[in-house]
């Protein structure tokens, strides 16, 4: 494979608790991903609240700096980046966030959230030439522009915040987008239509999209591959049809088991794992100066899992390949073969 896009190689994030404590919270544990450079791809991360998902994505956004492993940009550690190949990686990077009415500025029309970028990526444009890559980025994702140009945020509704945020993103001719729980904040009736956005742009543009969820629903539909995320650590990597389908990891299963069906005959709660979800839990720590975290020493689903072994709280189990294009980091497939940083990234794209 050619050098990547953009990969996150055992890249490690934690955060400090105070002056006089010692501990810090790990956010994400050794997590790999590529985003190929000459192939565009669709990768879901997905878990529950406080798995560490939103954390990965601005990892790979350069807007946190990773404590362990590297995050690079061609090859280049982003930390390290030139002031002109960060402007690139600047434009080819962008994002699309949760909540749209916090990004827009609400003493300014949302023309400013448009104008500004052309202008600061593009200066060589002219005036009407940047009116119209707005138009047509508005056109795009099915905003007319004579009714969306001159409001103010709170003039319009959430869904259509969050299609000029998609529009913002495609002014600048990107290479990656990274959503992060883009559906999330608006009604059920507008998530199609903005999910249906993406994914024409991902085929019509060869845009690759990094899509955050806690919907396996949402990124069965859209995504090629999926991670999938529990305190912090990649618990389960591959082809998303295999994941979601037949799932290897004991929280894969829950996950997939907690999918509502229309059945009227199925329990609610039916076949569900007992055990605190995993926002609730005290999240995993590492003591200050040391890079490896205590999280290492046990596998952070044991307490959930109605398969636990005594070796399960002993040491942290790898990710090991379960089949063709997956892997799953669980001693049920103990003699499995453990997969390194390398391969695990090539799963997440589906280059294995």
């Amino acid at each position: 494979m050619s050098t990547p896009l953009l990969e996150a190689r055992g890249a490690s994030r934690t955060f400090g608790r105070g002056v006089f404590d010692r501990q810090r919270t790990v956010a994400v544990a050794d997590a790999s991903l590529v985003i190929p450079e000459d192939e565009p791809v669709v990768v879901a991360i997905a878990g529950e609240s406080g798995s560490g998902k939103t954390t990965l994505a601005r990892l790979l956004l350069g807007i946190l700096p990773p404590t362990g492993g590297s995050v690079r940009y061609r090859g280049a550690e982003l930390r390290h980046l030139a002031a002109k190949a960060r402007q690139t990686f600047r434009r080819q990077v962008q994002a699309v966030f949760q909540d749209p009415f916090e990004v827009f500025n609400p003493f300014y029309r949302v023309d400013h959230t448009l104008t500004v970028p052309v202008a600061k990526f593009f200066p060589e444009l002219a005036r009407h030439e940047r009116r119209q890559r707005i138009e047509e980025g508005l056109q795009a994702v099915g905003l007319r522009p004579e009714e969306t140009l001159g409001r103010y945020p709170h003039q319009l509704s959430g869904g259509q915040r969050q299609r000029i945020m998609v529009a913002r993103a495609l002014l600048l001719d990107p290479r990656v987008i990274v959503a992060d729980e883009p559906v999330s904040m608006v009604d059920a009736s507008l998530r199609a239509t903005i999910l249906e956005t993406l994914s024409r742009i991902h085929r019509e543009r060869s845009i690759s999209l990094v899509y955050i969820t806690h919907d396996l629903t949402t990124a069965y539909q859209l995504s090629h591959t999926i991670l999938v995320m529990y305190q912090g650590a990649v618990v389960e990597v591959g082809d998303v049809e295999q994941v979601i389908k037949a799932p290897k990891h004991p929280y894969t299963q829950l996950l997939v088991s907690s999918i509502p069906l229309p059945d009227a005959k199925r329990r609610w709660g039916a076949g569900s794992i007992e055990g605190t979800p995993s926002g609730a839990v005290k999240p995993p720590t590492v003591e200050e100066g040391t890079e490896v975290p205590i999280a290492a020493s046990t596998c952070a689903f044991a307490d959930r899992c109605p398969h636990v072994m005594p070796r399960c709280r002993r040491q942290c189990p790898p990710l090991v390949q379960t089949d063709a294009g997956r892997a799953a980091a669980c001693y049920l497939y103990e003699d499995a073969t453990v997969l390194s940083e390398e391969q695990v990234a090539g799963l997440s794209y589906g280059g294995m």
